[in-house]
């Protein structure tokens, strides 16, 4: 078999088992595999004498096996192994006395604690690395990393005599054992330790390249058995590897045993050589970058970066592969995107000139537009009067007017003879949308037909607006996502909007795109706010607009920060919102679950979801930390809530309502539309209130488990607030624990209304994929590496430089593993990082 990149895990590896675990972890392949980093490298193991040992601290030392005893143990099944280790020569090198400690091991495997004992015989020499513990008033050192080296005076004959050592001298031993350890995220099937033995196990096969194959394979053969003696799921071995444990109560190992360098079988039975040779690494690994840029810029090979991301030598060869591996996400992601600009500029599109309708409908609106409007209008005019398609990205606050800027372009197009379509994420938005718009064309006079499209609607009206559609007559089309089926048809197509674009996928916005002769011009709005620098990396391909003001009339909503555990600070909330009640207002309750007994992952579908980082995905500095998070308290529901809300005395009177995503869209517009007319005047939700809701009367929202939510989409629901002109309030309900993450989070989003800023923040604290809609863990993350803030300045380098290349290759020709690279990130990444 031939080992490359492409290779299945299950042709490699033997252990199905882990073969199944890191499939669920996303690893099939050996690229998937080497593309899975570590999320930070531990420090080195220093060298200490038992004597110099710390209680708590790792360290490593070489002694000299002087008995070691098997015991069963009468409490539970199984074995206790305790092999007595004497460091004397040792500690004599560093000038202390030497002294006697215990490495004990646990097992219920009768087999495995032969094979043990056989292993740490009376007169082995060994290495071991672990953390000191004290028993009985002896230090001891409980599942310690132990290599095996040879007795110096007789290491040729014991070779000869067939035994096999995990190092070929305690020096090589101790180097191993000391160096910065790679730790990935894991989970119960299956370790950190085991993941990275895989890692390694993938390294060597491709370096092993054809030459070595029928020599790997009669290896793996030969250690098949051995493997499966040596401890089947056991604890760790000596030997240099660590089984997988087959059931809950087998003790798991502290460290990884293997090491680039070992000379024992890995787990799947093939037996290493002395190093991982880099040479041959570099053949079956190709080099994305251009020569040129990693000269330039001073990266290693893409080979020697996983060499040494995986397997460390030192804490800087770690940080210097982190650097070249994000710095080569960049130049893909950046010439991807620069490529994708290039080529919509060749597609043929409709020239909008006539600015007859849209400057009579300016003219007869009621308000001034703001400067951004105004400058944004004209730059989208600019663009559509083009020959080939704008593609622009419209950024702004809920309530700064992008409606208008949207209504504007669409009569471009009217004007100009053509269709243009609105697609909103929801229908109850699509219906707002379609009964503003509608009033807003017929204020002005003009005399165009707005043509509502949803799934929701009866057959015999959908026909009908599916007719008009297809008709090719000049007008506005509202729809839902029914635009993006067979049935929607809209020959002269000239413009398409879609609202709220990290709602819909790439996939179904190209189809629309594609739908008629030529390609019409796009324009996305999203209220999300997104910094500028995460902009520049995902929405690269796009021209970028802000609308940073608001219109004249609303006032600043204040914003507090309520720690759930104050009652009489709670208290004093409610009877504030019961007063707003009474003179006429409407408040928001806002959950992030439906019914107590869903789950908060379920609950994460809905709501952004906030976890204590744990520096996944490498969005730190990779150094250090630690991966596990403190358990969080059970997210408030809906309905409890509401029930707890209805029986305070605050609101002795009040009627409640409920919205959930769970609510047919009949419901929903009754729910809405009480709401607006004060018959419910308080609305307890989901985040379903997130987009598309606009009640003028409504002044103060509550959400509970704000140090949960994104702080983007806290920002957003706030907007629901103060959007009729009145003073408004946002209160944060927050269990957060005093000085955390969370509460600096939250005292962001107090102190500041400019969603920029708040972005900005939120991308430092959280990371790219949480504040653009990826998934929590990361794992869907097209870009594993690259901070989106942090690497602000490698990333704008990345594009100059990726613009260089393209000018002089401008179809790759000559860069074929660049162009594969773009090739993957554009089709298996970039709709799910610009869409989700």
């Amino acid at each position: 078999m031939t080992v490359s990149l492409t290779t299945p895990l299950a042709k490699l590896l033997t252990n199905r088992r882990r073969v199944s675990a890191l499939k669920g972890l996303g690893m099939v392949t050996c690229a998937d595999a080497l593309t899975y980093y570590p999320f930070r490298v531990t420090d080195p193991v220093p060298l200490r004498a038992v004597r110099e040992g710390r209680i708590g601290e790792p360290m490593a030392f070489a002694g000299v096996v002087r008995d070691v005893r098997v015991m069963q143990m009468n409490a539970r099944r199984g074995y206790r192994v305790q092999a007595m280790v004497d460091d004397s020569a040792f500690a004599a090198q560093r000038h202390v006395p030497g002294s006697v400690t215990a490495l004990v091991f646990f097992s219920y495997k009768q087999q495995y604690v032969n094979w043990l004992s056989a292993r740490l015989h009376a007169g082995a020499s060994v290495v071991v690395c672990g953390t000191p513990s004290e028993y009985d008033g002896m230090p001891q050192f409980t599942h310690p990393e132990v290599l095996t080296v040879p007795p110096i005076p007789t290491a040729s004959q014991e070779s000869a005599r067939g035994l096999r050592f995990d190092a070929d001298s305690i020096d090589d031993a101790l180097r191993r054992v000391c160096r910065p350890r790679p730790v990935y995220h894991a989970n119960s099937r299956i370790s950190s330790e085991h993941i990275h033995d895989s890692i390694v196990t993938v390294l060597r096969a491709l370096a092993a390249g054809d030459d070595d194959e029928a020599e790997l394979s009669t290896a793996q053969s030969e250690k098949t058995a051995q493997s499966t003696q040596s401890g089947t799921y056991g604890t760790t071995s000596t030997t240099g590897t660590s089984p997988e444990p087959a059931e809950p109560q087998e003790a798991a190992p502290s460290t990884s045993p293997s090491r680039a360098s070992s000379l024992s079988p890995t787990p799947d039975g093939i037996e290493t050589s002395t190093k991982i040779p880099t040479a041959a690494l570099r053949r079956a690994i190709p080099d994305i970058l251009p020569e040129s840029v990693r000269e330039a810029c001073g990266l290693m090979h893409r080979a020697e970066a996983f060499l040494a991301i995986h397997e460390p030598d030192s804490v800087d060869s770690f940080r210097q592969a982190l650097h070249t591996l994000r710095y080569e996400e960049a130049f893909i992601s950046q010439t991807a995107v620069l490529q994708e600009r290039e080529q919509a500029r060749k597609a043929e599109t409709f020239p909008c000139t006539d600015s007859g309708m849209r400057e009579t409908f300016i003219d007869s609106l009621p308000f001034t537009l703001t400067g951004g409007q105004t400058s944004v209008i004209d730059d989208i005019v600019q663009d559509m009067g083009r020959d080939y398609p704008m593609q622009r990205l419209l950024q702004g606050e809920v309530g700064s007017g992008k409606t208008v800027v949207a209504l504007a372009a669409m009569l471009q197009a009217v004007g100009s003879g053509y269709q243009a379509v609105l697609v909103a994420p929801t229908q109850v938005l699509a219906e707002q949308h379609a009964e503003t718009i509608g009033g807003m064309v017929s204020k002005a006079g003009l005399d165009i037909p707005v043509t509502l499209v949803t799934g929701g609607m009866k057959l015999a009206a959908r026909r009908k607006a599916l007719a008009e559609a297809a008709s090719g007559e000049p007008g506005i089309i509202i729809a839902t996502h029914a635009a993006f089926s067979r049935t929607f048809q809209a020959p002269n197509l000239a413009l398409a909007v879609i609202d709220e674009q990290h709602r819909f996928g790439v996939e179904q916005r190209e189809t629309l795109l594609q739908r008629a002769e030529k390609i019409p011009h796009l324009l996305v709005m999203t209220a999300t706010p997104i910094p500028r620098t995460a902009a520049m990396t995902w929405f690269g391909s796009l021209d970028l607009s802000w609308l940073t003001e608001l219109p004249g009339g609303r006032k600043p909503i204040r914003t507090f920060v309520i720690p759930e555990a104050d009652g009489p600070t709670m208290a004093n909330m409610f009877r504030h919102i019961r007063r707003r009640i009474d003179a006429g207002e409407r408040a928001y309750i806002v959950c992030a679950r439906i019914d107590e007994d869903e789950s908060d992952d379920q609950a994460g579908q809905d709501a952004e979801l906030f976890e204590e980082p744990d520096d996944s995905s490498g969005l730190g500095d990779g150094i250090g930390g630690s991966s596990s998070a403190q358990p969080k308290p059970p997210l408030h529901a809906v309905s409890e809530i509401a029930a707890r809300l209805e029986a305070l005395p605050q609101f002795q009177g009040v009627r409640f309502a409920t919205l959930t995503g769970r609510d047919d869209d009949a419901t929903k517009q009754q729910v809405m539309a009480d709401f607006a007319a004060g018959v419910t005047p308080v609305l307890v939700a989901t985040t379903v209130i997130e987009v598309g809701v606009d009640v003028p009367q409504a002044s103060c929202i509550v959400i509970f488990d704000a140090d949960r939510f994104g702080l983007s989409q806290l920002h957003q629901l706030r907007g629901r607030v103060g959007r009729g002109g009145t003073d408004s309030w946002a209160f944060l309900v927050s269990r957060a624990e005093p000085g955390s993450i969370a509460e600096q989070r939250l005292a962001v989003i107090q102190g500041s209304l400019d969603g920029a800023e708040i972005a900005q923040a939120d991308l430092e604290l959280r990371g790219a994929g949480d504040v653009l809609g990826d998934a929590q863990s990361g794992g869907k993350s097209g870009l594993k590496l690259l901070r989106v803030v942090k690497d602000a300045k490698m990333i704008a380098d990345a594009r100059a430089r990726a613009e260089q290349v393209l000018a002089d290759d401008p179809g790759l020709d000559h860069e074929v593993q660049l162009a594969g690279a773009v090739l993957d990130f554009t089709r298996g990444n970039e709709s799910h990082l610009i869409s989700s």
